[in-house]
Parts: structure tokens; sequence; C-alpha cells
């Protein structure tokens, strides 16, 4: 006959905003969570910069900012989906905002 095993209970993870609160947060400003959320929205850097009407240079200082940010807390983020991960961990936008 066969013996069953019994596991012990896994943790319970916590409510969203417990993980958030133990993420260390880049401390992105207005401003940079503005650019951020118009460029995770949107398809290309133009479009970001025609509608907060500022160059795409001033786009790519924008997100080569953020990027350092989150990389300065241990949270790399070098790619748009990572940093789509990053945002949604964080709160800046929720999963319906795309």
């Amino acid at each position: 006959m066969m013996s069953l095993t019994t596991l012990p209970p896994t943790p319970s993870r916590g409510s969203d905003d417990e993980d958030r609160g133990s993420r260390p947060r880049p401390g992105l400003s207005q401003r940079e969570e503005e650019v951020l959320v118009a460029w995770i929205k949107a398809d290309t850097k133009e479009e970001v910069s025609r509608e907060l009407k500022v160059a795409i240079g001033t786009i790519n200082t924008y997100l080569a900012r953020i990027r350092a940010k989150y990389a300065a807390v241990g949270r790399p983020a070098s790619t748009k989906a990572a940093l789509v991960a990053r945002v949604l961990q964080d709160g800046i936008i929720d999963l319906d905002d795309l």
C-alpha cells in the first residue's frame, strides 16, 4: 500500500501592497513617470515626443535616467518589457491601463 506524504504548508506571499513595499523603489520624479507611462502606452518615441511636446532626444534622456535609477536600486530594466514589468510591480500603472 502507498503512503501519502504530507508537505508543509506553503507560506503565503502576502498582498501586492506588501510586495511593492519590499522592493527598492527608484524614486522617479512625476515627470519621469509621465514620460515612462506615455512611452509604454505608445508604439514609438515619436508619438511620445508629439504628445508631450518635447524632442525625441529628451525622451531618450528621460528613459536613460529612469533605467539608471532602476539599475541603482538593483532592479535593472534594459528593455521596454522590463520597464513595463517594473511600473506594474511598483503600482505606477495597472494592467488595465495598458
